[in-house]
């Protein structure tokens, strides 16, 4: 039995995966708390205005917030679909509206007064008028974004333009941390997934900026408080391997297939330069060789300076 449960535990764990601390993709709590409240409040007034003005029974639902990077973003969505560009007002930078076409073209069914069927014919593009008309739809609901995030930020935006393939569509850069926010769709009878796409740094950046003021009881800044410490204790256990390197040689290779034992291999490395001290391909210092007791040794002479 003993046994059976040490193969279960080996069975069920999994390599670790590399996370950049300069690049968190994780969202704090808090900050997660405190978004997904707007975006509810987004999801309930696009689905009153949908309801409104397509006269029928609209929901939208909020599903999920996530931090990925921009590249990450546009692979996982399906193509072609409609990305609706926006202007974000504050500093200029573009949000995006994604969802299917055929979601579209089933509210311009029922703007006419149709039964709501659509077209779901592969490569769909919507016409100048379709687009006009979807455009104002899309301005009227997004404009209560401003409502929303009024405990966050100024998040007002302008509907620009919209494109169907989104390896072809380069909002913000490719490594940019985005947040996308996962939205169900339901007008009628058909339903849909819909994101919202928004560059990370006005939202977290707002949010950090807030965080001065806070809000929590002295139990909960307590525990964040011994929270924060075990972590900080944690990381600096946390066992690395150490290099010390020579300048590289550069040699054919002939030389290296041919390598035998015996064989001399000159270092270009003058014997009055220090040495590289890496720590996963980075120099954090340098260091003259010696000895220490009955073992070799290297001593930092110089520390470099750690890149952010």
């Amino acid at each position: 039995m003993t046994t059976h449960q040490g193969t279960s535990r080996r069975t069920r764990s999994t390599e670790p995966e590399p996370y950049d601390f300069r690049r968190p993709l994780t969202l704090a709590r808090e900050h997660a708390r405190h978004l997904e409240m707007a975006f509810q409040r987004v999801a309930r007034q696009f689905g009153t205005q949908l309801t409104a003005r397509l006269r029928v029974v609209s929901q939208v639902t909020f599903d999920d917030i996530a931090l990925r990077t921009y590249d990450e973003y546009v692979g996982m969505l399906p193509a072609p679909t409609a990305m609706v560009l926006c202007t974000i007002d504050q500093n200029k930078q573009t949000a995006v509206v994604q969802m299917p076409v055929g979601a579209m073209l089933v509210w311009i069914d029922y703007l006419f007064g149709g039964d709501g069927r659509g077209d779901d014919r592969e490569g769909r593009e919507l016409t100048e008028i379709e687009w006009t008309l979807v455009k104002d739809l899309l301005a009227h609901a997004l404009g209560d974004l401003e409502y929303a995030f009024a405990g966050i930020t100024s998040l007002a935006v302008a509907v620009r333009n919209v494109q169907y393939n989104p390896q072809f569509v380069q909002a913000v850069a490719a490594q940019e941390t985005v947040l996308v926010a996962s939205f169900s769709l339901r007008v009628g009878e058909r339903e849909e997934v819909m994101t919202f796409m928004v560059p990370s740094d006005l939202l977290l950046g707002a949010l950090r900026a807030s965080e001065g003021a806070s809000t929590r009881s002295e139990e909960e800044q307590r525990v964040a408080a011994l929270a924060h410490s075990d972590l900080e204790r944690s990381v600096q256990d946390v066992p690395v391997d150490v290099a010390v390197r020579f300048a590289p040689v550069v040699v054919h290779p002939r030389d290296v297939v041919h390598l035998a034992v015996g064989d001399v291999l000159p270092l270009s490395h003058p014997s009055t330069q220090p040495l590289d001290v890496v720590v996963d391909g980075v120099v954090l210092a340098r260091a003259a060789a010696g000895s220490h007791g009955s073992r070799l040794a290297a001593q930092v002479v110089t520390v470099e300076e750690i890149p952010a």
